[in-house]
């Protein structure tokens, strides 16, 4: 009887410990500026989902939205010093050909944007690797990149002195070259920006935008369509290399997976807040004809290529203008 008591306790336990969540070995810490009322927050969630299923819990990810770990320009510093240990990646200084490239004056199909992005991002990866980052995610914005302003506009490229929010250099040189005056603003900070008149205009994606409840204060936009665009999420390599090769195939597995998932759902999303704005909210948006597309494209991409070469060198900036050029529309 004592016998068969201990087998019964023994398999009650196994039991138990089989219908037991495996705890997280390995906890990812991700850092986003988009809110929770973003479609692009629901994209982490699902990536989080995802990573959990895929590696059977071993691996975690805990989302950290609204810029609540670090600000706009700190997600290298960030990842490197162990405050996030995934991040949206800004235009940095140590990330020279990332930071001319991941936004570039062009006008690209988004019919293959997630073989565009993961091809820009095989590209950017040894640089990448060599300040201890990790390509994981891509975050393309070449669809809803936009401009806004409290009234009508009737030429984006005549800005009259205008003094217009930037998101980097590319941006800058174009407000520029337009005759207006750039200003770097952070995305929590332009609505009160706004309000108050320290800009004129915005240059910001539609999702962050709508996010921020910006219409409110400038809400003539204008679709204009003149960039590739991708914030890439970047993970810490040395914790990345902590993971095993099926948690690491895991984790990239899940992205790739989630940009698919969030392409259709981001397009509908940003396409029902312009809707929205322009019928119910008093806004206005006007695209701008090909012609005139192509003319502001032109009027800066010779000037940004001088850049480009600089910072990628002449062998990776010619892959980089040739990945653009095979998603031409």
């Amino acid at each position: 009887m004592t016998t068969n008591l201990k087998g019964f306790v023994s398999i009650m336990a196994l039991g138990a410990a089989l219908a037991t969540p495996a705890l997280a070995e390995t906890t990812i810490r991700l850092s986003t500026y988009v809110n929770e009322a973003d479609i692009r927050y629901d994209g982490f969630v699902h990536f989080a989902e995802l990573v959990t299923e895929k590696t059977s819990g071993s691996v975690k990810v805990e989302i950290f939205p609204s810029s609540t770990l670090h600000g706009w320009s700190e997600g290298v510093d960030a990842v490197q010093g162990g405050v996030s240990d995934m991040s949206w990646i800004p235009a940095d200084e140590r990330l020279p050909c990332y930071r001319a490239t991941s936004l570039y004056p062009v006008a690209v199909d988004l019919e293959g944007q997630i073989e565009m992005d993961a091809a820009y991002a095989n590209l950017v990866r040894d640089e990448a690797a060599a300040v201890n980052l990790v390509p994981v995610f891509n975050s393309n914005y070449s669809y809803d990149q936009e401009w806004w302003f409290k009234g009508g506009i009737d030429d984006l490229g005549n800005l009259q002195g205008k003094q217009v929010r930037s998101i980097g250099p590319l941006v800058s040189l174009m407000i520029e070259t337009w005759g207006g005056a750039p200003v770097f603003v952070a995305p929590k900070e332009v609505f009160q920006s706004a309000e108050r008149g320290v800009v004129d205009g915005i240059n910001m994606g539609v999702a962050t935008y709508s996010s921020w409840k910006l219409w409110d204060v400038m809400p003539y936009m204008v679709k204009a369509g003149l960039f590739y665009g991708n914030v890439n999420y970047m993970m810490n390599k040395q914790k990345f290399d902590t993971m095993t090769a099926d948690e690491q195939a895991a984790v990239m597995a899940a992205a790739r997976e989630t940009e698919e998932w969030l392409k259709p759902r981001y397009e509908d999303w940003v396409d029902q807040r312009v809707g929205n704005a322009v019928m119910k909210g008093g806004g206005a948006a006007v695209a701008l004809p090909k012609n005139k597309r192509m003319e502001l494209i032109d009027s800066v991409q010779g000037k940004w290529d001088e850049t480009v070469d600089a910072a990628c060198g002449p062998d990776l900036a010619g892959k980089v203008r040739a990945l653009f050029a095979q998603h031409a529309p």
